[in-house]
């Protein structure tokens, strides 16, 4: 079975891609779990934050929105010794932060962050050469969020989100996951 070339490297890189990855998600404590994942991502390895998704779930209160919104310092020093986890301060205290401006958007977390996907076919990647790290809709996404009080967002992290999240298919043309219709 053919895959995209960057999901045969590891295990749970094949169960990612094939299970997840470009799979359309809806829902505002959903997208804020992938958004928190891909800002913690920035300058790692996908696969580091694969491993430790389980417990970063544990530790950020399964992804709820409100709940990690009313996390306290002393939840995020709990944070900074949870080895489960990614310590870093300034994303632990972007995740948060995060989470608050999520709970103040009228339209929800889902219905801004689909607001950016691209209408219309796309030409499929005939390789991972022609897979963009930005689009003018994640640089446009991120600019909006950053207007709404988001921080560790900004285009690449925004696009990757896109991405995983099925707001675009990258799936390479060879992949069995390439939908047909924009083959």
């Amino acid at each position: 079975m053919q895959r995209c070339a960057w999901a045969t490297s590891a295990p749970e890189y094949v169960t990612y891609h094939d299970e997840e990855w470009g799979t359309p998600l809806r829902g505002d404590d959903a997208l804020f779990e992938r958004l928190t994942l891909e800002a913690f991502q920035s300058g790692l390895s996908w696969i580091t934050i694969l491993r430790k998704r389980p417990a970063f779930r544990a530790a950020f209160a399964g992804f709820s929105i409100d709940a990690v919104a009313a996390f306290t310092a002393e939840d995020q020093a709990r944070l900074m010794a949870d080895a489960g986890i990614v310590r870093n301060r300034a994303k632990i205290a972007a995740a948060v932060s995060n989470a608050r401006a999520a709970q103040e958007l009228p339209e929800g977390l889902s219905d801004l962050l689909w607001s950016f996907a691209p209408a219309g076919p796309r030409r499929r990647p005939a390789t991972l050469a022609d897979v963009p790290a930005t689009s003018p809709e994640s640089v446009a996404m991120a600019k909006a969020l950053k207007g709404r009080g988001f921080v560790f967002v900004g285009p690449t992290t925004a696009y990757a989100l896109m991405q995983a999240t099925g707001m675009v298919d990258d799936h390479v043309a060879e992949c069995f996951r390439a939908s047909p219709a924009r083959a």
